[in-house]
């Protein structure tokens, strides 16, 4: 207990006697994880709208207009066995239509007969899967089956694109991690080298490098709790006051939902602690060389 109340009492004092440096380690802090709850929330709202437009792929077996209920019983089976396939609905003629004059009532209006063929639409388990289902559809050349369309050019941008924004978001967060410790690392080290006579006194009378090493990470997470929070705070006010606005010019469904704000909140108190923790140590292992 004594020895827990003098490693706070010597983390106090130090913030007293260096604020200016203090104060500057925790803007740094606020800053960082502003930044990186900014980061998290845009990043698992773009990284869920790719998923969601993921799921959006689909492939279309179109049968002949000719076509018989064996025919059609035959590839519902084939589908019902493939592992890949998540659902598959089948559309009659009358329901593409219908659809059509729905979604085009101009083009429709005049149409003489029903051109639409019927056909399945399949879902796959896996966004990946589209191409590899449609091949092996086409491969196995079912009777009364005309085409089988997986949107190929459609599916491969839409790929491309979700691997590129999960990429992007992940070396967005790790850049900014390393950045925020090198960060913090250096502003604590100005206090630190105003105190490296100190430091070089303690270890000379026998004191331990933990002994030494716990006043200043004790600092550092206490700047990085602080900063932490003013970034939350400052995340909230955002959130309230634009979110709303910003939400209401983007066409969003309901399944394109960043992470929760208690997640993130969680998260970067978390990273504050580990960063202003790391910052101080890595920064006094020079000044333990004595």
């Amino acid at each position: 207990m004594t020895r827990s109340r003098l490693l706070v009492s010597e983390a106090v004092r130090s913030i007293g006697a260096n604020l200016s440096t203090s104060i500057a380690a925790t803007m740094t802090v606020l800053i960082g994880m502003f930044l990186l709850g900014l980061f998290i929330a845009l990043g698992t709202w773009v990284v869920s709208w790719s998923d969601h437009v993921k799921n959006q792929l689909e492939i279309k077996v179109f049968f002949v207009d000719d076509v018989t209920p064996k025919q059609v019983n035959a590839v519902r089976i084939k589908l019902e066995t493939d592992t890949r396939v998540k659902e598959f609905q089948f559309v009659s003629r009358s329901e593409a239509l219908r659809r059509m004059q729905k979604k085009y009532p101009q083009l429709t209006e005049s149409l003489p007969s029903n051109p639409l063929p019927a056909s399945y639409e399949i879902t796959p388990g896996r966004a990946e899967e589209v191409k590899s289902i449609a091949a092996d559809l086409r491969a196995a050349k079912l009777k009364g089956v005309e085409r089988v369309n997986d949107g190929k050019r459609v599916s491969d941008r839409i790929l491309k694109v979700a691997r590129v924004i999960e990429v992007v978001f992940l070396v967005a967060v790790i850049v900014l991690l390393i950045s925020s410790v090198l960060l913090i690392a250096n502003t604590i080290r100005l206090s630190i080298f105003s105190r490296r006579r100190e430091i070089e006194v303690m270890k000379l009378v026998g004191a331990t490098n933990w002994f030494v090493r716990g006043p200043f990470m004790l600092e550092g997470l206490l700047c990085g709790a602080a900063g932490s929070l003013l970034a939350i705070l400052l995340l909230f006010l955002g959130k309230e006051v634009a979110l709303g606005s910003i939400l209401d010019r983007v066409d969003s469904t309901s399944d394109v939902k960043a992470l929760a704000f208690s997640m993130i909140a969680l998260i970067l108190i978390g990273v504050g602690l580990g960063v202003g923790a790391l910052g101080s140590g890595l920064t006094l292992r020079r000044f333990l060389r004595v």
